[in-house]
């Protein structure tokens, strides 16, 4: 029998045009798509362990996953071969040979998410897909004390979407952070031990309700203490989310 292999994979994607990271019947998917073109190439059946599921239309600058293997072909070669496979919308920026017991998503300690927000009277056409465009002036200093807020160890079931399969809300927020930039775009960043579903695209909704003024600071925390998906904002759309970053 031929020894097994562990190798990881960090890559990046456009999400614009798939349903999501997690192989689906009938729609093209990230996991479909590189597995696919990762069979070809191996000659052998293949699952690839992902960092995070990202949803439909949401974009990953490191997404990480690991897979194992028989096969003897070499990282490198694993890393050509697939750039030269797959759609320009998906790269493969490294591959490499780590432990056999390595799990993409239970090994880190942490992951990042950005969102990004165009705020500015006019769309930018060139942007559409990869920023939330809000035409009226955001209040950045209201919306910064929420931020402020959830830094630190929470239950955040007032942003769990139904459906979760976390049993458990609480999470460590290790970092949040609002960031002002030139052309009208403002970055949020979240860092955590872990995320619930669409977690951050509730907080980001919420928290644009606060900058339009349909909300108040003392609102969101009365929200965040709830525990209650019901009396928090809009989810935010998927095409200014951004999976960031890992640490292990």
């Amino acid at each position: 029998m031929e020894e097994k292999r562990n190798i990881r994979l960090i890559l990046e994607y456009d999400g614009s045009r798939y349903h999501g990271w997690q192989r689906q019947k009938g729609a093209p998917t990230i996991q479909g798509i590189i597995e696919d073109r990762l069979q070809m190439m191996v000659q052998e059946p293949v699952t690839l362990i992902a960092l995070g599921r990202t949803d439909a239309g949401v974009h990953a600058l490191n997404q990480v996953c690991n897979f194992i293997t028989e096969s003897k072909v070499d990282p490198e070669s694993i890393k050509r071969g697939l750039n030269s496979l797959l759609p320009d919308d998906i790269c493969i920026k490294e591959a490499e040979h780590v432990p056999v017991d390595f799990h993409s998503r239970y090994n880190a300690k942490s992951k990042t998410y950005e969102y990004r927000i165009l705020n500015q009277t006019l769309p930018n056409l060139f942007l559409r897909f990869y920023t939330w465009h809000i035409r009226e002036e955001l209040d950045l200093e209201e919306m910064g004390k929420c931020v402020s807020l959830l830094r630190g160890k929470h239950d955040f079931s007032a942003f769990r979407s139904s459906g979760s399969g976390n049993i458990n809300p609480v999470r460590d927020m290790i970092r949040a952070e609002l960031h002002s930039h030139e052309k009208g775009t403002v970055h949020l960043i979240f860092e955590a031990n872990g995320f619930l579903r669409h977690m951050v695209r509730n907080i980001v909704g919420t928290i644009v309700e606060v900058g339009q003024r349909r909300r108040g600071f003392d609102q969101f925390a009365e929200i965040f203490r709830s525990k209650d998906r019901r009396m928090a904002g809009i989810k935010a759309p998927p095409q200014g989310l951004f999976l960031t970053m890992a640490r292990y």
